[in-house]
């Protein structure tokens, strides 16, 4: 199983029920080092699932005072690539540390 961590319309039942065919089961944590922007989304269908045109993206500052309050949800390598499909290009994906001290996935700024 993976861990990811969500911040964002990955926490939405809408959005989790599209992409994965389910709702997932998560715990609270945060993210160290990183700070909330935004992104104006153009994938239709992201939209449509969502219900948002514009979405937090995480930005990495590598300051310890910037933290971003989400949960982590455990899923399986095809939920994964399930979930690199439903992001749009503007972000990517990347291993981190939580305050928690676990390690997960999360999708942050591309740039």
């Amino acid at each position: 199983m993976n861990a990811l961590f969500s911040y964002g319309t990955l926490q939405q039942s809408q959005v989790q029920l599209d992409t994965f065919g389910r709702l997932l089961e998560g715990q609270k944590d945060t993210l160290i080092g990183y700070k909330l922007g935004e992104v104006k989304i153009t994938d239709e269908a992201v939209i449509k699932s969502s219900g948002k045109e514009y979405h937090p993206i995480l930005i990495k500052s590598d300051l310890e005072e910037d933290t971003v309050d989400g949960t982590v949800f455990l899923i399986t390598d095809a939920e994964l690539q399930q979930a690199d499909e439903y992001e749009v290009d503007d972000y990517q994906r990347a291993e981190a540390k939580l305050v928690s001290g676990k390690t997960c996935w999360i999708y942050a700024s591309a740039k």
